[in-house]
């Protein structure tokens, strides 16, 4: 059953407000109020604000519009390759294309709305849906003005360069694009037959001319095979670190991030003529932004081990992120070091707030009905969040709402008014914490930044609303604890 802020944002979008609309286009991206996810829906919710917008006069060919470009740059967000055959499809090919050719808009959203293309055009994966859309653009005519020549062959040459050029940047999904990259390299016979030589028949020598031909998989096994670090190679033999080393850079230059984490592990050896332990270091971490798992662990327990040298605003926050992204991939090495930097507090029936959040849950769901003020509505959030992350009260009425949640953790923060009281981390484990800082930031967000006043306004106003949530709703609660089934 849908919730009651998706009806209400729902109704607004089908009278046409463009800001319903694109928050419904969110809803059903990220799933927001327990909406689906169909990125279809999304795209034809953001062209009937794109619409409305034109209508309004408001859109530029310079894609200079603040408006515009927030409609936009949801567009290029959704996986196009999900939406073909859905009605909203040749408007997100149009508008993605005109944004990969624009110069206005900022370039983050060029790169995104390219690699979509790119993903789209030559991912292996949706070859079926490619010759679809061929079929389509054949029956189409071109509206999109950026597009150089309507022949599919210039399209697939700019897919291919757009792939190029993310993969060369610095986005989060340039890792991606590198990986579609490596998939796409060229496979000719030769090569081909090279490669699945050395499969079938171990020999080292096909090994090696495929990785001279550029084969990255072939760099990176002649690679662990000439510094023992492949399970299979035999030990008999001296380890060739040097050479080993040569071969694992080309490699990790193609952005594999096996390579970069065996590098590492050369450069750490004491044998190795070249060894650095800063160098070691830095190839970890390399390994670790493209998602190695080890390599993560590792980035995250040295950060630990040196956080009393490093500066950073709250000691051991970047670690727990390291950790608690090998953590996620099952490290149980990660999930133990995990335990001594986060709380872990996912059950609120267990902390100190759970009845007065209930109260607190209750008024914030029914505010227009009590006529809250929004000083009250705020403190509700608080005693909310407080009760997610069992929060002492100084907690409560101090902490930056909008500045408590990171991927992985809260981070509570109070030294600006009582700077003896250390920084906590707070491990986020649950859905239901997640909404709730989400619907607190988005409260605290349109709200006055001197509504809450100081420390002895805030004490004396918790009083008064949680005197009010006891009375109010504590005989509320009681009845609906009767009425469920024992």
């Amino acid at each position: 059953m849908a919730s009651r802020e998706f009806l209400k944002i729902l109704s607004s979008a089908r009278i046409g407000d463009v800001l319903a609309q694109q928050k419904l286009a969110e809803a059903y991206l990220t799933g927001l109020f327990k909406t689906p996810i169909q990125p279809a829906n999304a795209l034809i919710w953001l062209e009937k604000s794109f619409l409305s917008l034109q209508n309004q006069g408001q859109a530029q060919e310079s894609l200079e519009n603040n408006q515009i470009l927030g409609v936009l740059r949801q567009v290029a967000s959704i996986p196009l390759a999900e939406t073909f055959n859905t009605p909203a499809f040749g408007f997100g090919w149009d508008k993605l294309w005109d944004l990969s050719k624009s110069s206005s808009a900022p370039i983050e959203t060029i790169l995104l709305a390219k690699w979509q293309l790119a993903n789209l055009l030559t991912n292996p994966t949706f070859q079926e849906t490619q010759s679809q859309i061929f079929d389509w653009l054949k029956k189409r005519p071109i509206q999109t003005k950026n597009i150089v020549s309507p022949e599919i062959g210039a399209i697939q040459e700019s897919a291919q360069q757009f792939l190029e050029e993310v993969a060369k940047s610095d986005q989060p999904f340039a890792q991606l694009a590198k990986e579609l990259l490596i998939k796409l390299q060229p496979k000719n016979e030769a090569l081909s037959s090279l490669w699945n030589a050395w499969l079938e028949d171990q020999n080292e020598d096909t090994l090696k001319q495929a990785a001279e031909l550029g084969h990255t998989t072939a760099k990176l096994t002649l690679g662990l095979r000439l510094a023992h670090l492949d399970s299979n190679v035999d030990k008999k033999s001296n380890a060739s670190l040097k050479k080993a080393a040569y071969w694992l850079e080309l490699a990790a230059k193609d952005g594999d991030r096996d390579a970069w984490y065996a590098l590492g592990e050369i450069y750490r050896r004491p044998q190795f003529s070249g060894y650095s332990a800063e160098e070691s270091d830095h190839c970890f971490d390399r390994a670790a932004d493209l998602g190695h798992t080890q390599a993560q662990y590792r980035k995250g327990a040295n950060l630990w081990r040196k956080r009393e040298k490093i500066e950073e605003k709250v000691r051991g926050l970047q670690a727990s992120y390291w950790i608690w992204q090998a953590h996620q991939q099952g490290i149980p090495e990660a999930t133990e070091l995990l335990g001594k930097i986060l709380i872990s507090c996912p059950d609120p029936k267990k902390n100190d707030w759970h009845e007065l959040a209930q109260f607190a849950d209750i008024a914030l769901n029914h505010h227009v009905e009590h006529k809250l003020n929004e000083d009250w509505l705020l403190l509700c959030h608080r005693i909310v969040i407080a009760n997610h992350f069992n929060f002492t009260k100084a907690e409560l009425l101090l902490c930056e709402v909008g500045q408590l949640q990171h991927e992985h953790c809260v981070v509570v923060d109070i030294r600006w008014e009582l700077p003896k009281i250390l920084p906590r981390l707070i491990q986020i484990e649950t859905i239901q914490q997640r909404r709730a800082l989400l619907a607190a930031g988005k409260a605290f967000a349109g709200s006055d930044i001197d509504i809450e006043g100081n420390l002895r306004q805030r004490r004396y106003r918790f009083d008064r609303v949680t005197d009010w949530l006891r009375k109010t709703f504590s005989k509320s609660l009681i009845k609906q604890a009767d009425s469920e089934p024992a």
